[in-house]
């Protein structure tokens, strides 16, 4: 008989667990409140009259509010998004250039209801010159260049898809006295915006086929080229096909008639090779050649 009690309140027991975990659990968000009154600012790092798409740097101080909401989803227009609680944060754009992008946020409220806001936003971003060409070229503020007269290849030219002088190469002292008493300054800021004025001494050396560029006439020789002013340069990954055996695969645009110690009608420089003391050159010029220039730190 105990055994037959015993066995009954077990069973009894068991009954009650068994209901207990078949009772189905509610679970409440609470009330559902969606966002609002949403504001978006996007500050532009630098951005003024001389500078209105920003300093370069492209940083950009994104800030957004909205009531009720207890975070954002900030899409940036580049690709790329982020969860920000506070909807404050400093975000940097990277791809060189001026570009614009819509920045778009969804607020989100309890139980996941959002809202939406987005504001456009122009951007832009200096391409970021490797250290060591900056060093080499400036020195870390400013250095002074001359055509490197005693160089073979000194001024060269071959044809636009070769990285070499193939068809003509300057030996030492060969070209006009006009090309060799170039003084080219090279100079820097705090930004690493890079810098380039001449002092041609009167007059620069043409290529033929450029005379009429610069507004004179005839065939190779010096003229009364303006090259006043000091330039700001533009720099960018070469455009030109070159790998790494025959360039730096860097090279920049020169403001203006893009004269540098010889003209060709061209204003875009590869930067084939650089040390502390030399450079070497190559731009196509407006005969549609590729010519060579090689430069040297003033002794």
């Amino acid at each position: 008989m105990k055994l037959s009690i015993k066995s009954f309140s077990l069973f009894a027991l068991l009954a009650v667990f068994v209901a207990a975990g078949c009772e189905k659990k509610e679970y409440t968000f609470g009330e559902f409140k969606t966002p609002s009154d949403l504001t978006l600012t996007a500050t532009v790092a630098g951005l003024d009259a001389n500078n209105p798409n920003g300093n370069g740097t492209g940083n950009v101080a994104i800030t957004v509010t909205g009531k009720n909401a207890i975070t954002y989803k900030i899409d940036f227009g580049d690709g790329k998004s982020l969860m920000v609680p506070s909807g404050t944060i400093n975000y940097k754009y990277n791809n060189p250039g001026t570009f614009e992008y819509v920045v778009t946020v969804n607020a989100v409220g309890t139980g996941g209801v959002t809202s939406t806001i987005s504001k456009k936003v122009k951007v832009f971003v200096a391409f970021e010159i490797p250290a060591l060409i900056v060093q080499n070229l400036t020195g870390g503020s400013s250095k002074i260049w001359v055509t490197d007269n005693l160089a073979p290849g000194h001024v060269g030219v071959g044809p636009a898809n070769e990285f070499s002088p193939i068809w003509y190469a300057a030996t030492p002292n060969q070209r006009d006295a006009c090309l060799y008493d170039d003084e080219i300054t090279f100079s820097k800021d705090a930004n690493n915006n890079i810098f380039m004025s001449i002092n041609n001494k009167g007059q620069s050396f043409s290529i033929g086929a450029a005379t009429a560029f610069y507004g004179f006439g005839g065939g190779d020789a010096c003229l009364g080229v303006n090259v006043a002013g000091n330039k700001k340069l533009a720099f960018m990954n070469a455009t030109s096909g070159s790998n790494s055996n025959v360039s730096t695969g860097i090279q920049f645009e020169v403001p203006g008639n893009g004269l540098i110690n010889f003209g060709t009608g061209g204003n875009t420089y590869e930067i084939l090779s650089i040390t502390a003391t030399t450079i070497h050159l190559r731009n196509i010029g407006i005969d549609g050649n590729a010519w060579y220039q090689k430069l040297k730190l003033k002794p």
